[in-house]
């Protein structure tokens, strides 16, 4: 492993610990003295993400991560939450087997597990996924949230 800091090519493992994530490693460059860690993660194929106008491209975990972040900003929700959200909407699009899957599907099990984790967050990512247009649009579906609770 290459040091981040004076790019030496000897580095040594301090600590390992394994998570849902992936492996962690605590790692020392034995040329600077620098400390830092690396994550691990084994490669996994996706399915492509078939989009509204037919295009094809592959499923991109952090632009999900980044549109929840939007969604989820000024919330009580955490990082480690909204990464086991995508954890668990990434998992289940594996286990599907298919080679493609709808943007759509992709977005109702975002919606879903959204509206679980934070119902303002929802209301937020609804707007933009659902194509809320309008306050009218938009209240319908807090009061459906409402009579839910």
């Amino acid at each position: 492993m290459k040091c981040p800091y004076c790019e030496a090519k000897r580095t040594r493992v301090i600590a390992t610990d394994h998570d849902a994530r992936g492996i962690r490693r605590r790692r020392e460059c034995r040329s600077c003295g620098q400390r830092f860690t690396t994550l691990e993660r084994a490669i996994l194929t996706t399915p492509l993400v078939v989009k509204r106008d037919g295009r094809r491209e592959e499923f991109d975990r952090e632009k999900l991560l980044s549109g929840l972040r939007i969604a989820c900003a000024r919330r009580p929700v955490s990082a480690d939450e909204l990464e086991r959200l995508v954890d668990r909407v990434e998992d289940r699009i594996r286990q599907m087997g298919k080679p493609e899957v709808d943007s759509r599907m992709i977005g109702d099990l975002v919606i879903g597990e959204l509206q679980e984790l934070d119902p303002v967050s929802y209301i937020r990512y609804a707007i933009v996924y659902l194509g809320l247009e309008d306050l009218k649009a938009v209240r319908t579906e807090i009061n459906r949230l409402l009579e839910n609770e």
